[in-house]
């Protein structure tokens, strides 16, 4: 998770995030380059006086002036291309989760279940353990298995909310009367943590996400033992 002072993204815990890291990566390098020309023009207009007759007017360095950005475009539209349709590929997941904002919590249901759903709550300052985050604790997590192709259906029940889980890449609107989806593979166990990213009311910054991804074998102790309880 993110941590005080830190300026790059967290660490990918899921093939998305990790392309997503490298596109900003690419990007970034191109940005550095672009920033660096234009810097080293600016210093040298104002710091000779010679000029160059065949700068003054020339088709040549109209031409360059207007292709080289044509090119840098491409380069960065491709790979963010490439991304966006990895993004939305959705190929025969292993489990399918409706997750359902509401004012201010999020209630999950596992489709491929009969009766497994719960409702996830912030955890209070006053009632957090030992280690445990403020703002960030839920008193149910997500639940998932890892190495496996999660499908999340994401809808609202009364204003507009926004399920994201910066760590696995995934961020998608809530929207009443709507269901959208989206799917990731966690590619590590762990425990990885979200908000709703959208303002949604006076407690918008209470409602936390927390997916908790575990070995294929202790998820389905843990799905045994809910709808035990159940």
């Amino acid at each position: 998770m993110a941590h005080p002072s830190q300026l790059g993204f967290q660490d990918a815990a899921s093939p998305v995030m990790e392309e997503l890291l490298h596109f900003h990566d690419h990007a970034l390098m191109i940005v550095f380059l672009i920033s660096t020309l234009v810097l080293y023009i600016i210093v040298a207009m104002v710091s000779t006086k010679l000029t160059n007759k065949y700068i003054l007017d020339s088709q040549e360095i109209e031409i360059i002036w207007t292709v080289l950005p044509a090119i840098i475009l491409i380069l960065i539209a491709l790979p963010s291309l490439r991304i966006l349709y990895l993004m939305d590929e959705i190929n025969s997941p292993l489990l399918t989760i409706k997750a359902v904002g509401h004012q201010w919590y999020w209630s999950y249901e596992y489709t491929d279940y009969e009766d497994l759903g719960f409702d996830a709550y912030m955890i209070p300052t006053q009632d957090l353990n030992p280690g445990q985050f403020r703002l960030l604790e839920a008193d149910h997590r997500m639940v998932i298995p890892v190495e496996s192709p999660i499908r999340v259906l994401v809808s609202a029940d009364d204003v507009l909310h926004s399920w994201a889980v910066p760590a696995l890449g995934v961020k998608m609107d809530a929207v009443p009367g709507r269901l959208n989806q989206t799917a990731f593979i966690a590619s590590r166990p762990g425990i990885f943590y979200g908000q709703c990213s959208e303002i949604c009311g006076a407690n918008h910054s209470f409602m936390p996400i927390v997916v908790e991804a575990v070995p294929l074998e202790h998820f389905e102790n843990w799905s045994s033992r809910m709808l035990e309880d159940a």
